[in-house]
């Protein structure tokens, strides 16, 4: 699984103008993760990109949008998709 991920960010097909654009602008870690309001904050990432408003960081035409926050000792999983 690793190796895959590895493959996708070295081949550029993550970013901003690849085939599956994840953390447009910058995810947690950009935001010094804030652990309790990481779900909040990828909401707000995800609204942002699928009402066409953020900016330099806007993806091309996106369609659906996934959130996946993971808490405590992975004993609670959030996922929600989003649809624009």
């Amino acid at each position: 699984m690793v190796a895959g991920v590895q493959r996708l960010a070295a081949e550029r097909e993550i970013g901003l103008k690849g085939k599956i654009p994840i953390a447009t602008l910058g995810g947690l870690k950009a935001r010094g993760h804030p652990i309790g309001a990481t779900g909040l904050y990828q909401t707000c990432e995800i609204a942002l990109q699928l009402t066409g408003r953020a900016e330099k960081n806007q993806v091309r035409n996106p369609k659906i949008g996934l959130l996946q926050s993971v808490g405590g000792v992975a004993s609670t999983v959030l996922t929600h998709v989003f649809s624009a």
